[in-house]
């Protein structure tokens, strides 16, 4: 049996370059594309299985990365997005006429990722964006309709494309996240 997990890795995961330096994503429309510039490399690439990001039509898993916050400009049709979900941590902008997430952003300043935003490398027609490293969220395919009998077979293809499947994020990403918290309440320094 064939799993896919992504278009962009399904032939093999693709490296980025060390010289990279960002590109414009664009929306899905045929005509007045929303154009977002980044102007870096993006972080912590990686496939993400939950139901709230945006998945091209076939994908299992969605291709996911974080940018600082101060690197993303939307340059083109911004009167097309609207947040999806006002009440999610990430609002994620999408184009209201294709409906591709174009960013996510965390408007709270007390949460482990704000100041980073979340983008779709596979938008960018630009080649040199970093790598996936891992893949997030792998139960959480079965929410959008995957057989749970086949998560064998989707853990070992995401082994063969070495991406690490996790059911939350990444060791690093996760201890980011409980440094946060522990220097919030005051059981760690604060830096």
């Amino acid at each position: 049996m064939k799993v896919g997990i992504h278009p962009a890795v399904d032939n093999g995961v693709k490296k980025g370059s060390k010289n990279f330096q960002g590109g414009a994503l664009t929306c899905r429309c045929a005509a007045d594309k929303v154009v977002v510039q980044v102007d870096s490399q993006c972080m912590h690439n990686h496939v993400c299985g939950c139901t709230k990001c945006w998945k091209p039509a076939g994908a299992t898993f969605s291709m996911v990365a974080v940018v600082p916050r101060d690197k993303v400009k939307v340059t083109a049709n911004a009167e097309k997005l609207a947040v999806v979900d006002a009440s999610a941590a990430i609002q994620r902008n999408a184009c209201k006429s294709c409906g591709v997430h174009m960013f996510g952003r965390i408007e709270n300043t007390g949460h482990p990722f704000h100041g980073l935003d979340f983008i779709h490398t596979e938008l960018s027609s630009d080649a040199g964006w970093a790598a996936p490293e891992f893949a997030a969220f792998v139960s959480s395919i079965i929410e959008s309709g995957a057989d749970p009998a086949n998560m064998g077979a989707v853990r070992h293809r995401l082994k063969q494309l070495k991406l690490e499947p996790y059911d939350c994020l990444s060791p690093p990403l996760m201890d980011a996240i409980a440094t946060h918290v522990a220097k919030a309440k005051g059981v760690l320094a604060a830096a």
